[in-house]
This record gives structure tokens, C-alpha cells and sequence, in this order.
């Protein structure tokens, strides 16, 4: 599992290339946010199939696995028992490496439940 940390007013696409990073991954699940030709391209060189629904506003529509998109909700249901935890939810950490130790914490307490 991977967890990066972005600021706020960045989109979450510039990370997504690093997110997945040395591993090989069989499939890779996520939203529309994610639909860009350059990170579609990574993963199809990492030789992955690729689960992310077209933006709208795309001129040629891609077919995706839509059953097997659905799996994606046990990442959405992970992050909400995540920010369960207060001090995450909140962000009374200011500093990054700070939160990002806290959010680790709380991944392995969700983990380990």
C-alpha cells in the first residue's frame, strides 16, 4: 500500500505515475480523475489493465471492466474508516511529515481491526 500526501489545490493525477511506482500491479482501479493518455500510457507498459472510467468530455470513449470497477469501493470504504480517526478527518497536524505519520498509524489501526 502506498500513501502520498498532496497539497490540496493539486490534482491528484500529478502523483499517480509515483503512487504506483516500482510496482507491477495486474489491474489498476481508480475515478475519472485519473483518466489522462499520459498515465493510461504507464500502465499499459507496466503491462497492467487499466480500470478507470473516460472523463466525459473524452472524444473517443474506452471501454473498462465495469464489474470489476466496482471493487473499488473497499479503497473509498478505507478512507472513510480513516478519517474516523479525528486528528486525520481534522488536520490539526500543519506539517506534512507529521500527518503523513498519523495517517500511517491509522491505516495500520484499520488494517489490524
Amino acid at each position: 500500500m502506498e500513501i502520498l500526501l498532496t497539497p490540496g489545490q493539486r490534482a491528484d493525477v500529478t502523483q499517480a505515475e509515483a503512487l504506483v511506482g516500482d510496482h507491477e500491479p495486474e489491474a489498476v482501479l481508480a475515478d475519472k480523475a485519473f483518466d489522462s493518455d499520459a498515465f493510461l500510457a504507464v500502465l499499459r507498459a507496466k503491462g497492467a489493465q487499466v480500470v478507470i472510467p473516460p472523463k466525459a468530455n473524452r472524444v473517443e470513449q474506452r471501454a473498462f471492466d465495469r464489474h470489476l470497477y466496482k471493487e473499488r469501493n473497499l479503497v473509498e470504504r478505507f478512507m472513510s474508516r480513516i478519517k474516523q480517526f479525528r486528528r486525520v478527518a481534522t488536520r490539526y497536524d500543519k506539517k506534512a511529515p507529521n500527518f503523513l505519520a498519523f495517517v500511517q498509524v491509522a491505516a495500520i489501526m484499520v488494517l489490524l481491526a
